[in-house]
């Protein structure tokens, strides 16, 4: 097999579960997932996860990083009367303090979390959801991997924090541009790659010649210099279990919170139902399970070390 080369555009973390994503520069990718993505999400009274598909004004939720108190910060919107920040990295004291260890539902899978005590962060974002709501961050108690990613097929164990099912999602430029020229096509407005909320973004080969990925690598950067030399970095190799089966969320324009009626799910549905494991629904981007752990930025070569044509997804939830 000929083997395709490309190379990382973009890197996003989603650090609470539905809302507003961080593009970064650099990060660690680790079997979990992109490090901070989606450890925190929002709960209801029942402890059942809560989701853009149902609450669209997530999106106006915007997340960052303070370095300098290693705290998350959270904002609705460009309100600064409306921010709070939770630490990265709580010792067991404070979480003793400030939270309490509760079962969540997620996809009728239960799994752990420290639900914040504090009644200022409670009341500010039920409020803004006008609903009882609660914030949680990941327990210690492994979220073993499922669907695709269940180890009776992928043949090890692997675990995740909040995602809907596997840790990284890859998509590709050349797909987003082969998909917004039929939204041009249609006299539709072009969306952003941030509507399909994706860890890590690739410039691409062929559009949709992802669908056919096995296994990728991570493993330096693809400049002539790394070419010719062959210099390299440590591999980071990912095993590509599914794609990625899309719902509505896509149809949320991120800067708005708006819900478009029809756009892009429409057009998906007419031409990406490409999978016999679940031809419902149109799929975008392909979900990963890293093998290794190690550093990942912007520049780094992005190798296809591996195809199928065996691809099926298998419903994990």
């Amino acid at each position: 097999m000929a083997r395709t080369v490309s190379e990382i555009t973009d890197l996003r973390i989603y650090p609470i579960k539905s809302c507003r994503g961080i593009s970064v520069e650099s990060t660690k990718l680790t079997r979990e997932g992109l490090e901070l993505d989606r450890r925190w999400m929002f709960i209801d009274d029942d402890h059942k996860f809560i989701t853009i598909r149902s609450k669209p004004q997530m999106t106006l939720i915007n997340t960052s990083i303070d370095h300098d108190s290693d705290s998350l910060v959270i904002r609705i919107g460009d309100d600064a009367t409306k921010l709070v920040k939770v630490p990265i990295h709580p010792d067991q004291e404070w979480l003793d303090t400030n939270t309490k260890l509760v079962s969540v539902d997620i996809w009728e899978h239960i799994t752990d979390a420290y639900a914040y005590t504090d009644p200022k962060l409670k009341s500010m974002f039920s409020e803004f959801f006008g609903e009882s709501v609660r914030l949680v961050v990941k327990g210690p108690e492994p979220r073993i991997c499922r669907g695709n990613g269940d180890p009776m097929y992928l043949g090890r164990e692997e675990k995740v924090n909040f995602p809907d099912v596997l840790p990284v999602l890859i998509a590709s430029e050349t797909s987003l541009a082969e998909l917004n020229a039929r939204l041009r096509e249609l006299g539709q407005s072009e969306i952003t790659i941030e509507r399909f909320r994706p860890n890590i973004i690739i410039k691409g080969g062929e559009p949709w010649s992802e669908d056919s990925w096995k296994t990728v690598r991570f493993n330096g950067d693809s400049s002539l210099f790394t070419t010719i030399t062959g210099g390299n970095r440590h591999a980071i190799d990912l095993d590509v279990v599914a794609r990625c089966a899309r719902c509505t969320v896509p149809n949320v324009n991120p800067d708005t919170a708006e819900k478009h009626p029809h756009q892009p799910w429409d057009l998906l549905v007419s031409y990406r139902r490409v999978d016999e494991g679940i031809k419902y629904k149109p799929c975008f981007g392909m979900l990963c399970c890293p093998r290794d752990e190690g550093d990942v930025e912007v520049g780094m070569r992005f190798e296809v070390t591996e195809v199928t044509q065996a691809h099926k997804y298998i419903k994990g939830f």
